[in-house]
């Protein structure tokens, strides 16, 4: 059980620095005008356990914050992880 617990929090960490520098990279592009990190890219990474770095990122860059439609998405995605993550901690553990 502690392995799994290890395991899930080391992929929440290294795809929560992943999404962070995904953020700040999208930040950089967008104030040089350049073609920028699709939002879905942004999405799927936060799904795949990087929504803490992704909410960092938000907040540090200030970035991603006003659009309301995305928001609603990243809330709808971290909502979804909790619940899978929610679900595979009780069918492997009671």
């Amino acid at each position: 059980m502690m392995t799994a617990i290890v395991i899930y929090l080391g992929l929440v960490f290294v795809m929560s620095v992943v999404c962070f520098t995904a953020y700040g990279l999208d930040k950089r592009l967008a104030v040089n005008g350049s073609r920028r990190v699709p939002e879905n890219t942004l999405q799927i990474l936060a799904l795949l356990g990087g929504w803490p770095g992704a909410l960092l990122g938000q907040r540090q860059f200030r970035h991603k914050t006003k659009k309301v439609s995305f928001l609603i998405m990243f809330w709808l995605v971290v909502v979804l992880h909790i619940a899978i993550v929610g679900a595979a901690t009780y069918l492997f553990f009671g």
